[in-house]
């Protein structure tokens, strides 16, 4: 089994896993464009920008005005500076660790895509933005604590998240994830009333054995939408047989172009997973070829 990207560990949400064979396509599906809903807590500023941290920074809160002409400023193209507590690695080394242990260090900025920010709701006192529930669709690799702290910056004041929940991984939807249910209510008076932990909470077999029958029920192979969303290439019926015994690689083996360069995921009429194939600048190669009783079962 292998996971398609942490969350953090205050957050909530979409987790796509991936089993057998198609563990081999979690670096495709980490890339998909992802979907969040984010409860920002303006006034305050953590060292981690999540309810876990510690308080070291604050300032008046924003003017709804100033909040909203803020955020509009938040799509398309951007640069962003990692979080200091992430799982990015410096020097061979996880940036929190470095973090916690005090060591001081810097993260290149990294480009960044936010296609759309929407506001769901604001909580307002005498007309300062408090909180705000905020929508984000965002490419791979976007970390929603520093929007809200560099937002925080933008208005005038400073941020953090108190709450945050990923509802879409590519056409992946949390509405159809095993857990739905068990989740509470996400909006910016319920997230006020949690209590985060570090601590591992108790086990609850009631819930286990829900999650368990749902795995079953939910669990779903390839579609023909996830694989477009993956670049994935259906294989010539005529030459199934060729691909699955290593025959060198052909454009007639395949039913569509393929693309210039990079991995592509292949896949039977019938959408059945078979391997990656990748083109270099001079042949078609096989990276991997699923066995054909697996893929053909």
């Amino acid at each position: 089994m292998g996971h398609t990207g942490t969350l953090d560990s205050f957050a909530e949400g979409l987790l796509v896993v991936c089993v057998g064979p198609l563990t081999r396509l979690v670096s495709h599906i980490t890339a998909f464009d992802k979907v969040y809903e984010a409860i920002i807590a303006f006034g305050t500023e953590t060292d981690t920008l999540d309810p876990l941290g510690t308080i070291i920074k604050t300032a008046e809160k924003p003017k709804v005005w100033d909040f909203e002409k803020a955020l509009q400023t938040f799509t398309g193209s951007l640069m962003q500076s990692p979080p200091s507590y992430s799982a990015i690695h410096v020097n061979g080394k996880r940036a929190s660790d470095l973090a916690r242990s005090g060591k001081d260090f810097s993260i290149p900025q990294r480009p960044i895509t936010v296609y759309s920010a929407t506001i769901i709701d604001m909580f307002l006192e005498n007309d300062l933005v408090s909180y705000a529930h905020v929508k984000f669709s965002v490419s791979k690799g976007t970390y929603v604590r520093c929007l809200a702290r560099d937002i925080g910056y933008a208005c005038g004041s400073v941020a953090h998240l108190i709450g945050l929940k990923r509802t879409q991984v590519g056409s992946f939807s949390l509405e159809n994830a095993v857990g739905f249910d068990l989740l509470e209510s996400f909006s910016i008076s319920s997230v006020i009333k949690r209590e985060y932990s570090d601590k591992t909470l108790p086990r609850d077999t009631e819930k286990e054995a829900v999650l368990e029958a749902e795995v079953i029920q939910k669990c779903i192979s390839m579609t023909p939408l996830l694989a477009r969303e993956c670049g994935f290439n259906p294989l010539n019926p005529d030459y199934i047989s060729d691909f699955f015994n290593g025959k060198p690689l052909t454009p007639l083996f395949f039913l569509t172009e393929i693309p210039l360069h990079g991995a592509v995921a292949v896949f039977t009429e019938k959408n059945q997973f078979a391997g990656l194939i990748e083109k270099t600048s001079k042949r078609l190669q096989y990276v991997y070829v699923i066995p054909k009783d697996i893929a053909l079962a």
